[in-house]
């Protein structure tokens, strides 16, 4: 598996950290929120460990905010805090699981492995569809009149979300939290992304489906009579 730990307790990261790569899986790293938030909307990972108290996010906020941007990764959610109110606002958040600090390894083991098994059986061939264009979820690769694209994490993740919520409207702001949380690059980039998205799956062909709503972001239509 690639797994995403996002926590900020350095000791508490490390022995995780080393245990699953002990283990065989491929292990990446954020300490905060953001930067959290920004990886897993960047990159495909299997399983995100997620810290409820982060610094510049907090883990429900991330977590509620990989839900809205169209990211289905099981999220296990780490705490100290064993309420029963709190285990069921992570689970509001868009929490797959909660595990109560202090833990032992084994179990955490077992529970990532539970929500990895669950979740391939129920989206390893899942594929959002909009009109004759289609994405496939496990693969990073789009089709649309039996051309296939693939795509880049970046154009992955536009796609996701706008096809996610389509037809309504996908703000900037959506989209740059989905692509870089609260380190957005200078300079237009988000328009940059958005025209290499349009070039691979709308100019082949005599319709585009990806509208501009000036002064507020994009969506999917089907027609000129469907856009905002």
């Amino acid at each position: 598996m690639k797994i995403l730990l996002v926590e900020d307790h350095a000791d508490i990261a490390g022995v995780i950290f080393d245990y699953f790569e002990i283990l065989g899986h491929t292990m990446d790293h954020a300490l905060t929120g953001s930067q959290g938030l920004s990886l897993s909307c960047d990159q495909h990972y299997d399983i995100i460990i997620l810290d409820v108290m982060l610094p510049k996010m907090d883990g429900m906020t991330v977590c509620k905010k990989l839900r809205e941007a169209g990211v289905d990764t099981p999220v296990l959610m780490l705490t100290a805090m064993g309420e029963n109110d709190d285990i069921v606002s992570g689970f509001d958040h868009g929490a797959d699981d909660y595990l109560v600090k202090p833990f032992d390894l084994k179990v955490l083991e077992a529970r990532v492995n539970a929500l990895h098994r669950r979740h391939s059986g129920d989206v390893s061939a899942k594929r959002l569809t909009f009109d004759e264009l289609s994405l496939d979820l496990s693969s990073f690769t789009a089709s649309r009149r039996g051309c296939q694209f693939v795509l880049n994490p970046s154009m992955f993740t536009l796609l996701r979300l706008l096809m996610s919520r389509a037809p309504k409207v996908v703000t900037k702001e959506e989209l740059i939290t989905a692509l870089w949380g609260d380190d957005e690059p200078e300079g237009n980039v988000l328009r940059s992304h958005v025209y290499q998205l349009r070039n691979l799956i709308d100019k082949p062909f005599e319709f585009g489906y990806i509208r501009t709503v000036p002064k507020v972001g994009y969506q999917m239509v089907k027609s000129e009579e469907d856009a905002a």
